[in-house]
C-alpha cells in the first residue's frame, strides 16, 4: 500500500497540486476539523458510496491515525482504485483545518 507523511501531503497542498483527500472519520470526528477540501465518507460507507469516487483519479486516504484509512486504502485498491494512506491521520495533522 502506498504511504504518504502528513508533511508530504501538507507540501503537495502548499505547492496548489490537485489532490483528492478522503476522509473516512465518523461526523463527531470531523466536525472538529478535516484537511481542506476533503471529501467526507466514513468508512462504512465507502463500500456504497463507490460512485462518488471517480477510478479516473488519484485519492489520499485519511482518518484519525491512519488505521481506518489504510482499510479503506486496501479494500478500494482491491477494487482498482489509485490510493494513498495518510501515515498518521488527523493526529500527525499540523496544518489549518475546515470546519
Amino acid at each position: 500500500m502506498n504511504q504518504i507523511t502528513t508533511k508530504e501531503l501538507a507540501e503537495k497542498i502548499k505547492n496548489n497540486e490537485n489532490v483528492n483527500v478522503i476522509d473516512v472519520r465518523e461526523d463527531d470526528e470531523v466536525a472538529q476539523g478535516k484537511i481542506p477540501g476533503a471529501k467526507h465518507i466514513p468508512l462504512g460507507e465507502v463500500p456504497e458510496r463507490l460512485d462518488e469516487i471517480d477510478q479516473d483519479k488519484h485519492y489520499y486516504m485519511v482518518c484519525r491515525s491512519g488505521g481506518r484509512s489504510g482499510r479503506a486504502s486496501e479494500f478500494l485498491d482491491t477494487q482498482g482504485y489509485d490510493i494513498t494512506n495518510v501515515d498518521g491521520g488527523m493526529l500527525a495533522w499540523d496544518e489549518d483545518v475546515e470546519k
